[in-house]
């Protein structure tokens, strides 16, 4: 039984889990997505956050402690210098995962897990297409008050003009 066991095994020794989770990280930070199981990208999710919240503050300590889990200089820079500029303001929740088709070999759950900041049509371009709209009420008094907040201007300038012309 394993009642209370919170890690997801995967099926792998502990070291061979650490190495998995490593580069499912480091292909993570380069490609900025990535399509695996959803049990992987489960686990993933749990391993790489914590590291991406470290890279939000660059001093030396962060970096030392992020390298002793990737092991990898380029993606440290990676790390640090574009994907700590995009999440710098982001409280947490810097993944998100997509379910995908099962695999037709042996019809795994598949998904697809991606940086949140680095997706184009979910980002913030998306957003401001969306804010550009204008609200309307249901009973349209939005719509009736700005057309007659118009008339009443131009009224008020036709009697000025007729008085002026007098």
């Amino acid at each position: 039984m394993r009642h209370g066991d919170k890690i997801k095994n995967l099926g792998r020794t502990q070291s061979h889990r650490m190495a998995l989770m490593c580069n499912l990280t480091i292909q993570l930070i380069q490609h900025k997505r990535i399509t695996t199981t959803l049990a992987k990208a489960k686990s993933l999710r749990v391993f790489a956050e914590p590291l991406i919240t470290r890279c939000k503050v660059d001093n030396m300590n962060n970096r030392r402690v992020v390298f002793s889990y990737l092991q990898d200089k380029e993606a440290i820079k990676e790390l640090f210098g574009v994907i700590s500029d995009k999440v710098g303001d982001r409280p947490g929740g810097y993944t998100r995962i997509i379910k995908l088709p099962r695999r037709a070999g042996d019809a795994a759950d598949m998904a697809m897990i991606e940086l949140v900041d680095f997706n184009e049509i979910y980002g913030k371009s998306a957003e401001a297409n969306t804010a550009k709209k204008t609200r309307r009420s249901r009973r349209g008094a939005g719509a009736k008050a700005e057309t007659a907040a118009p008339a009443a201007d131009t009224a008020a300038e036709a009697t000025e003009t007729t008085e002026s012309a007098e």
